[in-house]
């Protein structure tokens, strides 16, 4: 076989723009999230590629590239077999199997957006080996490898169906059977925004991923040695960035009419979701069906995060069902409409009728059904025995420390409450030395004096804690309170932690500090009730302290005393 340098150069050209995709993803998941999770997520987006690496290496190529059956490659380890049947013209087997390999991670690292926050690592190191191991192999054979759909003609260039729509469809069984993250959902059932906690790391994500697309769509011509190829990857890198960026012009029209705000964390989706829509097609449709497929998925990217949030409750921290799953369908059934012909067959707007549609459509439907399917077994296997989803103490304290022993992945840095309600379930001991602050009130006096003296009970706990107390607290009558981030630590100087097997010297942790002045409430109603809510059992837990206040004024009215302790 002869080599081209040409068509070598841009497969790997392709292959290292599509790695650096992962650093897009982290980004991505770490902003949309919340700071307490940023290190385990960091770890999954490293370890999902690592992982998929040998395992796609070890089987995957082989059962996608194979020239087995039309449902199934070959068992081949560690690539030893005869593929020049599949190479691309000039292009060496090893500089493929690299290209192909970074498309594999790409679709396993799909899932961990939409399971963040509350999925085990273990779990996560599990399925996602699964994925890369033969779920993506196998419908990957049928639509690339020389399988079943690529006979038919089902035309996914660059792997709207084949990577996305895998990873979607993984993403959207995972969250359903993992459940909501603690505080997403209120009694009534209605959605609770939980905030991510760095946009512009978020932003960052986007960028990357958008110029890395640039390779993950146009190298997938692999090839640059002929006119044709040339003009093709110009079309390919064109109709990518023209998707996209229509994609986010109309979801900021759509958000801004609908919202009465243009939404800047579905504006970042949305770019993404023009992307994975145009993959399918970028090649076989022209700039105008370019630019109606990422008008169709701005919309469709807007529509679908409100109806897995509110209506199917599925939590999805960062869209990736939306983006990835829905829109990368969207994308390959659209491509049944606006194919020009030019390099497959022509869709119905082009004269080319409906069957190249029916093949779109039986295409996709075959896709979900077979991943959704082992996807499945594999989260009921992982559940039954490793388990799945993390305890929701853990969740509550996040996955850095519960699962990697991280104190923060922001050393240095004052870390805000995350805003997530939880309704704790464990149980705090009696007070095993009760002391006699008791039940005194408003008609509690000081020795010797007439006025009244009211009580201020500070807390001390941990940050992730805050909105469970803010909730405790208001359902027993309490409406005021100050809340300020503070640093410190108690005799015992918390629980022993290591950095990279190293102890670490604890100094300053982060802490809250609720101080709350009590006038109508009884004080040890307030103590209990704060006790019922922190309490874990662990080390840092915190503490509380009573002290006298002697008056309290009230600076807009000049109220004094109870009269300024009141709500208006």
């Amino acid at each position: 076989m002869t080599y081209s340098p040409a068509n070598t150069i841009w497969v790997l050209l392709g292959a290292a723009l599509v790695f650096f995709m992962q650093a897009g993803f982290a980004m991505c998941e770490a902003g949309f999230t919340r700071a307490k999770n940023t290190g385990n997520i960091l770890m999954k987006n490293l370890m999902d590629f690592c992982i998929g690496t040998p395992l796609y290496w070890i089987f995957g190529y082989g059962i996608m590239f194979g020239a087995g059956t039309a449902l199934f490659g070959w068992i081949d380890p560690f690539i030893m077999k005869d593929y020049s049947h599949i190479l691309p013209a000039g292009v060496p087997l090893w500089a493929y199997a690299i290209f192909q390999t970074v498309f594999c991670a790409t679709s396993a690292t799909i899932v961990s957006g939409a399971m963040a926050e509350r999925t085990k690592f273990s779990a996560y190191c599990v399925y996602s080996a699964a994925i890369s191991l033969f779920i993506y192999p196998v419908s990957g054979h049928w639509i690339w490898g020389g399988g079943w759909l690529a006979e038919l003609g089902f035309h996914d260039f660059a792997g709207s169906t084949a990577v996305h729509m895998v990873g979607g469809v993984c993403a959207l069984i995972g969250a359903k059977m993992l459940g909501p993250r603690v505080g997403k959902y209120g009694r009534d059932g209605k959605p609770k925004a939980i905030l991510g906690h760095n946009l512009s790391i978020a932003a960052l994500g986007v960028f990357i991923l958008w110029f890395c697309w640039f390779g993950f769509n146009g190298a997938s011509t692999v090839g640059m040695d002929s006119d044709d190829l040339i003009v093709s990857a110009g079309l390919v890198f064109f109709n990518t960035n023209l998707a996209a960026a229509v994609a986010t012009l109309t979801t900021m029209i759509f958000t801004w009419i609908r919202y009465g705000k243009p939404d800047v964390s579905m504006t970042f989706n949305a770019s993404l979701a023009g992307l994975v829509g145009i993959t399918a097609g970028c090649d076989a449709v022209n700039p105008f069906g370019a630019a109606i497929i990422g008008l169709a998925c701005g919309f469709a990217v807007v529509l679908s995060v409100e109806f897995f949030d509110k209506v199917a409750r599925i939590d999805d921290p960062v869209g990736a069902i939306s983006v990835h799953g829905v829109c990368g369908a969207l994308g390959t059934i659209l491509t049944g409409f606006f194919a020009t012909g030019v390099s497959t067959m022509k869709g119905v707007f082009y004269g080319g009728g409906f069957k190249f549609l029916g093949i779109q459509l039986l295409g996709v439907l075959c896709t979900i059904a077979w991943t959704a399917v082992v996807i499945s077994v594999v989260f009921v296997l992982i559940k039954k025995t490793i388990g799945l989803r993390a305890d929701k103490e853990e969740e509550i304290m996040g996955l850095d420390r519960s699962e990697h022993g991280l104190l923060t992945a922001y050393s240095g840095f004052s870390i805000l409450p995350d805003g997530i309600v939880g309704d704790g379930d464990v149980s705090a001991p009696e007070l095993l030395s009760p002391v006699e602050v008791g039940n005194r009130s408003t008609e509690t006096t000081k020795t010797g004096q007439d006025e009244p003296v009211y009580s201020n009970v500070q807390i001390i706990c941990r940050p992730a804690s805050l909105e469970s107390l803010k909730s405790a607290m208001n359902k027993i009558g309490i409406t005021g309170m100050t809340v300020t981030n503070v640093m410190g630590y108690g005799a015992q100087k918390g629980k022993p932690e290591y950095y990279r097997g190293t102890p670490v010297e604890v100094t300053l942790l982060p802490k809250v500090k609720v101080d709350i002045v009590v006038s109508k409430v009884p004080v040890q109603e307030v103590i209990d009730t704060a006790r019922s809510v922190l309490y874990t059992g662990h080390i840092g837990d915190g503490k509380i302290f009573v002290y006298d206040v002697e008056n309290v004024v009230r600076v807009r009215t000049g109220e004094v005393g109870y009269d300024a302790l009141q709500t208006e």
